[in-house]
């Protein structure tokens, strides 16, 4: 299953007021700025990372079956949310056989962009006014 891209997002925002007009409870996602991981610059991204990004604003179509499938952060970096709130784009590394090691993964925040170069040992958040 693909996730939507980011535009049809509603976010914390949305879904607090949908929860409240509805009734019932509302989880609002931490902010991305309150966890430990690093920050990158968008400009400093590799070029295929804008590409991913690009595809993921256009909702594809993607170059792996695996793209936009549930992120599980099982390494615990990422912000604790619940199943579904993260999910996993492949940036394509340049003569690489396979998928390689870089992804972007994405939150339900809009622009909540995670860069990993390195397989989800490490990830940088996306910093787009640098």
């Amino acid at each position: 299953m693909r996730f939507p891209p980011r535009i049809t997002r509603i976010g914390a925002l949305g879904a607090l007021m949908s929860a409240l007009l509805i009734g019932g409870a509302a989880t609002v996602p931490a902010t991305a700025a309150a966890t430990a991981v690093g920050s990158i610059c968008y400009g400093a991204l590799p070029s295929q990372a804008h590409d991913t990004l690009d595809l993921i604003e256009q909702g594809g179509p993607y170059p792996y079956s695996q793209d936009g499938t549930v992120f599980q952060n099982r390494e615990g970096i990422l912000p604790s949310q619940g199943t579904g709130y993260y999910h996993e784009y492949t940036v394509i590394t340049p003569g690489s056989s396979t998928r390689g090691a870089r992804r972007i993964v994405t939150g339900e925040e809009v622009r909540e962009d995670y860069y990993t170069a390195d397989h989800y040992a490490t990830f940088k958040l996306v910093n787009y006014s640098c």
